[in-house]
């Protein structure tokens, strides 16, 4: 005896729909609604909310293992499918959160290395900022902006170094200096001296913003800064201004210690400013 498909299910008494119901759940797994209807697919914009809403989760919670020092300082985070299994999301989750991380300067991000963590701080801060200040420099008079702010800070700095500085921030400038004078015949070595000699002037006030917008000046202004032509007369007279400076600091004469800072600063603009407004023509 044979029955055909439609006498079967009469005779079962299985309703049409759920036969439909029932392939179209192997078709397409769990999402069949009780009615056997497939609810639509998320279009596009959804997908993409979906994905920003987990890589919220994924941030916040390494944000916590680095604030609480589970992820200490300029460790490295785990690996990328360590978190994917972590945080049960994909792998274009994980680096959308890594790269929001790192814009917020709690991670430090380099192309073919693993990322590192960034306990907040002044200088994470700074760098944080620094993509959007290399920027700016590339526009017209944008390193003279720059700089001229630096020109600013380090002039207050001289004048609070000569009425404020104690003996061992003399002792660090002295030290400074005297390293800075057996480079000279040694342009890298000078100009790595050069910078130390500046970065004492902004730790006389104890604050610790200051050397954080010392080490920013240097990252910002390097890539031009490296282009100035130098040699063993020019760092002589480099020299002999940073000497300049730290006599005026000793005599504890702040007019002095200005001025003479901000004469260096601005015959250093002199010998490089060429570089830089060849990049910006």
């Amino acid at each position: 005896m044979s029955y055909d498909l439609a006498s079967v299910i009469r005779r079962l008494r299985i309703s049409p729909k759920a036969i439909t119901a029932s392939i179209w759940q192997e078709a397409v797994g769990p999402r069949i609604t009780r009615d056997g209807e497939q609810p639509a697919m998320p279009d596009a914009s959804e997908q993409t909310s979906s994905d920003h809403r987990a890589a919220d989760i994924v941030v916040r919670g390494i944000e916590r293992d680095i604030l609480s020092g589970d992820l200490p300082d300029r460790s490295p985070l785990p690996a990328e499918r360590d978190l994917m299994v972590k945080y049960g999301t994909s792998r274009t989750v994980i680096r959308e959160a890594i790269t929001a991380l790192s814009n917020r300067g709690l991670v430090e991000n380099r192309p073919r290395f693993r990322p590192i963590a960034r306990m907040p701080g002044y200088d994470t801060a700074l760098d944080a900022a620094g993509g959007i200040v290399k920027h700016l420099l590339s526009a017209s008079g944008g390193v003279r902006t720059l700089y001229d702010s630096r020109i600013f800070l380090e002039r207050a700095l001289a004048r609070d170094a000569a009425t404020s500085a104690r003996k061992t921030d003399i002792e660090n400038l002295k030290e400074a200096l005297a390293a800075n004078q057996a480079a000279i015949g040694d342009s890298a070595s000078f100009h790595a001296t050069d910078i130390a000699f500046h970065r004492v002037l902004y730790q006389v006030p104890d604050n610790p913003i200051f050397p954080a917008i010392h080490q920013a000046y240097t990252s910002w202004l390097a890539p031009h800064w490296e282009k100035m032509l130098r040699s063993p007369e020019r760092n002589r007279v480099n020299y002999q201004s940073h000497k300049a400076i730290f006599d005026a600091i000793v005599e504890r004469d702040p007019d002095a210690a200005e001025q003479a800072l901000a004469s260096h600063l601005n015959a250093a603009w002199e010998y490089v400013r060429v570089t830089f407004e060849a990049d910006q023509t």
